[in-house]
């Protein structure tokens, strides 16, 4: 009965009702599953998910289900399993497919030649349209999309690529160095995956060959993995702001594990917001004679607080994908000073006027002023936080939230009040 209502859906789909099931009902659904269908489902899981359902099957069972994949989902599951489980596993499959997997382990998780496939159709430059369509009938069944063929020399370097539309309209007599496109991006296997992902969205890909140091080629990179690989580092820096060390954490129930991930970055944030406390008690005789001074430390904290978040989450999107070099750096810099000063001034206006009109116009320009120097100071520290950080290889976003909020509370206040107290003669 269960069976039958899953059997037509797709495998994303029965992902979906696995993971809303309890443990116990996840693990009886994904048995009924027979080896193809449940390869599919488990690329479809979350990690956490498919950790508790793998754990319990047998390696004969897993054996079934590794066989049924392409090499790159089949070593990202073998590469979980325990070291003993994971030998009988490869030991069980079939011989050429238990070698893809053994190959692909030697290669970074998290590098070109982690992700790659190595299913793919490759043929000689010197060979014929008909023969290059005859290699794509032979792999029909081991690749499951075909974008492009790719054609090698004598010595299996990477010499181009014919889209698989270019290929059906050429006459069949044709060679393939005739009509291939030379222009082919590749990917060195050591290249970091996240760099692969900005390739892919720079050149506009669906597939993208991976070449060993000689210029060989290796393997095959597609956009399904890509997108795999986005949400997974978008996953992480979010888990990391949240001071979360994984996907589990997530769903952890331990109310200590959640707050000791956290408390860190809270201790962070006290300390900056207790040395705030500092500077205030240092212009206390000043706040003493303008008693109104201290109602704009509030808004003060927070127009330097939301202009440096702003300008932080700019730079660190722009880092995460790979967007600022040495060229433009410094115009995304330069570009955010002109906006904090454009924002500021009509900030800084708009106070004039209101508290010209509640207090006094002296009082209203050292505000104004005040504001203006806030959010532009803000602006700069926002930007140039995550920069550092990257600089010092230490993950901007991690970090950037608590250091960017502290410090433009304590720069703001200090600022404001230090021009406060400059400007008593004139009030």
């Amino acid at each position: 009965m269960i069976l039958n209502i899953l059997i037509g859906n797709h495998p994303a789909d029965i992902a979906t009702i696995i993971q809303g099931l309890p443990e116990e009902e996840a693990r009886f659904v994904f048995g009924l599953l027979d080896a193809d269908t449940a390869s599919d489902v488990l690329v479809e899981l979350d990690d956490v998910t498919t950790d508790k359902l793998v754990a319990d099957l047998q390696h004969e069972r897993l054996s079934e289900i590794v066989d049924e994949m392409d090499s790159d989902d089949a070593t990202d599951l073998v590469a979980d399993l325990p070291e003993e489980v994971a030998e009988k596993v490869l030991e069980s499959i079939d011989q050429a497919d238990s070698a893809e997997v053994k190959e692909l382990l030697r290669h970074e998780e998290d590098s070109a030649g982690g992700i790659m496939a190595l299913e793919f159709v490759t043929v000689w430059e010197g060979a014929s349209v008909d023969q290059a369509v005859r290699e794509i009938r032979a792999k029909a069944d081991e690749v499951d999309e075909v974008y492009n063929v790719y054609a090698v020399d004598k010595s299996g370097k990477l010499v181009g690529f014919v889209p698989l539309k270019r290929l059906l309209l050429a006459k069949s007599s044709q060679k393939v160095s005739e009509i291939m496109r030379t222009d082919v991006v590749s990917v060195p296997i050591h290249m970091d995956q996240e760099e692969v992902a900005n390739m892919f969205g720079r050149y506009n890909l669906v597939s993208m060959p991976v070449v060993d140091d000689s210029g060989q080629l290796v393997g095959r990179i597609t956009v399904d993995d890509i997108v795999d690989v986005m949400n997974e580092e978008a996953s992480e820096d979010i888990q990391k702001m949240a001071g979360i060390a994984d996907e589990e954490g997530i769903r952890e129930t331990s109310i200590m594990k959640i707050s000791l991930g956290r408390l860190p970055w809270l201790l962070v944030a006290f300390g900056g917001q207790l040395f705030a406390v500092f500077v205030l008690r240092q212009f206390q005789v000043s706040l003493k004679q303008i008693v109104a001074a201290t109602l704009f430390i509030p808004l003060m904290m927070a127009m330097g607080g939301n202009t440096g978040i702003q300008a932080a989450t700019i730079i660190v999107r722009g880092i995460a994908l790979g967007e600022l070099g040495h060229g433009t750096t410094f115009k995304r810099l330069l570009r955010e000073v002109r906006v904090s000063l454009f924002n500021g001034t009509v900030v800084g206006t708009l106070l004039f006027f209101a508290v010209g009109i509640f207090f006094n116009s002296q009082f209203g320009a050292v505000v104004s002023v005040s504001v203006l120097i806030v959010i532009l100071n803000a602006s700069i520290v926002g930007a140039g936080i995550p920069l550092i950080l990257h600089k010092f290889r230490v993950d901007p976003a991690i970090a950037t939230g608590p250091l960017v909020s502290t410090c433009n509370d304590i720069l703001g206040v200090s600022i404001y009040l230090s021009l406060v107290t400059l400007s008593l003669r004139y009030f």
